[in-house]
């Protein structure tokens, strides 16, 4: 255990200078005394701070040349230190997102840390099991996320980020140490945040492809979530309240007409059933949705947690390559092309929508603000660009 907690003492050491980029007096003699037995030159101290601040080399390639530097990889094996991550899956220990995270468990199990991987098919129970301090960091959606942490949780805001370019942007700027401040909020902390792919509107009748035609139709809005039962009442619709596994049942045995879901969900939920003989999916995203490991920050320090999230950055490319490969099973002939005026229709929408949730505090205008900068990057065209927020 002595060599987890010196890795995880020695990290919080390195990571708490963060603002002054050196470390104190203090804190050096506080490493050279960190290792019965060895004594750390201040010359390595400095090597060690080199190689913590780094961009440029990997999470992984980081810590272990922080361990070799220290000795940490010359000490003996014994008891590691044991945390328990619940993860939200609708698949369970068979499904995707769960069979990711434990690809992910070797590199903590490098170095000395057990972490035990918890299985949930139901969101709201894993979510309570967290609360009670039965998981130490549980995984869940953005959307969830939002109660521990308003400013991640806020990522995933109607119509803030258009595409996966304008996401994985984001993600980077979210990892970076300067953001570390933004991700503790009370007694949690933002371990890290996954794309999880563009969410659509599925319908079951191919003339419901705009605002105005969804109005007297009956629309799934999350249980736990007034505010979209709001939003839907507001155009006309009927609103039936639900919770995320039963939502795509309800679609697919036509309780409802209208379900918002990511494109990921087709195959695995058989969307295609509700859609089946005349619906359709409305080719343009309402939002690009996350998928955020939340920690109790009294097992996981601000400073541990920075590097996690850095490596949860790392995995972008392997989790974009996953998601893609889902949506490739989506047929094209699913899609419904809408007309540009109906697009600009939804974006004023959800425009609207963004302003009157911040002003409710529904939503982070530090985040919202942050999304505005990244959308005007790639389009400095856009009418808010010229918006001073």
């Amino acid at each position: 255990m002595r060599t987890a907690i010196t890795l995880f003492f020695l990290i919080s050491l390195l990571c708490s200078s963060l603002s002054a980029a050196t470390l104190t007096q203090a804190q050096k003699d506080q490493l050279k005394t960190l290792l019965p037995g060895v004594t750390l030159s201040d010359s390595t101290i400095e090597k060690l701070e080199d190689v913590f601040y780094t961009r440029d080399m990997p999470v992984r390639s980081r810590l272990k040349a922080i361990s070799q530097m220290v000795g940490l990889d010359q000490m003996p094996a014994g008891s590691t230190l044991k945390r328990t991550i619940c993860i939200w899956d609708i698949g369970g220990r068979n499904g995707p997102v769960f069979n990711a995270a434990m690809e992910q468990r070797a590199l903590a199990v490098e170095y000395g840390i057990n972490l035990d991987m918890v299985p949930y098919t139901n969101e709201t129970v894993m979510v309570e099991e967290f609360k009670a301090g039965r998981c130490d960091a549980a995984l869940m959606s953005g959307l969830r996320a939002r109660q521990f942490n308003l400013y991640s949780g806020s990522v995933d805001a109607i119509g803030a980020v258009p595409d996966d370019q304008h996401m994985q942007t984001l993600l980077q700027v979210l990892s970076h140490p300067k953001q570390a401040g933004h991700m503790v909020q009370g007694d949690y902390v933002v371990m890290g945040i996954y794309p999880a792919g563009a969410a659509h509107i599925f319908v079951n009748d191919r003339s419901i492809s705009s605002l105005a035609k969804a109005a007297g139709h009956r629309v799934a809005v999350l249980d736990y979530d007034q505010t979209q039962a709001e939003m839907v009442a507001a155009i006309g619709a009927t609103p039936v309240t639900t919770d995320i596994v039963s939502a795509p049942n309800k679609f697919n045995n036509g309780q409802i007409d209208i379900l918002p879901a990511p494109l990921v969900a087709y195959e695995i939920l058989e969307l295609y059933k509700g859609m089946s003989p005349d619906g359709g999916i409305v080719d343009y995203p309402l939002t690009q949705l996350s998928m955020q490991l939340i920690g109790r920050l009294d097992k996981f320090p601000n400073e541990v947690a920075q590097l996690i999230r850095e490596a949860s950055f790392e995995a972008y490319p392997m989790v974009m390559s996953r998601i893609e490969q889902e949506t490739k099973r989506v047929p094209d002939r699913w899609m419904i092309n809408i007309p540009e005026k109906d697009k600009q229709e939804y974006e004023v929408m959800m425009q609207d929508a963004r302003d009157a949730l911040r002003g409710q505090g529904y939503y982070s205008g530090d985040m919202l603000t942050l999304q505005r900068k990244i959308r005007c990057k790639f389009n400095a065209a856009r009418s808010e660009c010229s918006i001073t927020q």
